[in-house]
């Protein structure tokens, strides 16, 4: 081989040693990348503004005594430490909040659950128009304003009102079922099973659909009786469906708020005195740091109650 041609490979090797270091896709890629982060930047720049940055204040709040006339100037307040957190959890009208939304999740929750998979089996096995009707109208609640929702149900549960004239034809005589410390915590809880039942009955009916027919089928054929494929045929294929609404609507059920506000504000007797309501009043009294606390112990129990479905609920290999 002649020194020219020994020249030329030696510069071609390099050329293509070159092109190929460059890599035109990665630099592509990287251009790509830009542009997708330049679109996404409103959003990011949002959601640290109104959601990362209120988190981690209210957060850092709830170890203080910020109070109302701390606002102008908020680093000047003295940092408590968990003694806010102890202050919360010693206080009765706190704990009282605590028993009351503990009886509303325990009762409210699996009447919820149990009626709306009722009517999801129901629904499930029917067929024509009727069924697609009564679908929208079980539905219908949830996509009703709250507030509207529970002006409605103030009129109907006030000692004169719809529910008390009804009994009255039979001859009994209704409660001041708002005013009374014994049925009002009941009210509400009927109040939001009502609502609240039209979200599950979708759920469910999915998850029922999905079920393969040939399951159902092979059962039959076997002999099983309708409530021995509903127990070990239908209920245990329905388990993602079963966390999946028990996780919703867990987390509704624990920061119950508006039925409360409008219907009862909280009374009688703080007989219906939510921990989310608790810590709104805290904010009403400018207790900042309380309500800071009281906000994330309720964050904590609902982890805690998502984390005891998963495991309950959870799909067994």
């Amino acid at each position: 081989m002649t020194q020219a041609s020994l020249a030329a490979t030696g510069t071609a090797v390099a050329v293509t040693g070159r092109g190929r270091g460059r890599r035109p896709g990665s630099s592509r890629r990287r251009r790509q990348g830009w542009i997708a982060w330049g679109f996404a930047l409103p959003f990011v720049i949002v959601f640290a503004v109104f959601m990362i940055v209120p988190i981690v204040g209210s957060f850092a709040m709830s170890f203080t005594d910020f109070r109302a006339q701390d606002i102008r100037s908020p680093f000047s307040v003295d940092v408590v430490g968990l003694d806010q957190y102890v202050k919360v959890l010693t206080d009765p009208t706190f704990l009282k909040s605590m028993g009351v939304t503990a009886t509303f999740v325990v009762v409210g929750i699996p009447v919820t659950m149990a009626v709306a998979l009722a009517l999801a089996l129901a629904l499930n096995s029917g067929g024509g128009r009727i069924v697609s009707f009564l679908r929208v109208g079980f539905y219908a609640p949830v996509v009703t304003s709250i507030v509207a929702v529970a002006v409605v149900w103030r009129y109907i549960l006030q000692p004169d009102g719809l529910l008390n004239s009804a009994l009255a034809l039979i001859g009994i005589q209704g409660p001041d079922w708002l005013n009374d410390t014994t049925w009002a915590l009941p009210s509400l809880i009927a109040m939001a099973v009502w609502r609240n039942v039209g979200t599950l009955m979708v759920i469910f009916l999915a998850g029922l659909q999905a079920i393969p027919t040939d399951v159902k089928e092979a059962a039959m054929m076997d002999g099983a009786s309708a409530w021995r494929r509903l127990t070990s045929v239908t209920l245990p294929m329905l388990r993602p469906t079963l966390l999946l609404g028990a996780v919703l609507i867990s987390v509704g059920f624990l920061q119950f708020f508006e039925e409360a506000f409008v219907m009862t504000q909280g009374g009688p007797l703080d007989s219906t005195l939510s921990v989310a309501y608790y810590t709104f009043k805290q904010f009403g009294f400018g207790q900042y740091g309380v309500a800071s606390a009281a906000s994330y112990i309720l964050f904590l129990a609902i982890a805690l109650l998502s984390l005891l479905q998963f495991r309950l609920l959870r799909t067994k290999d």
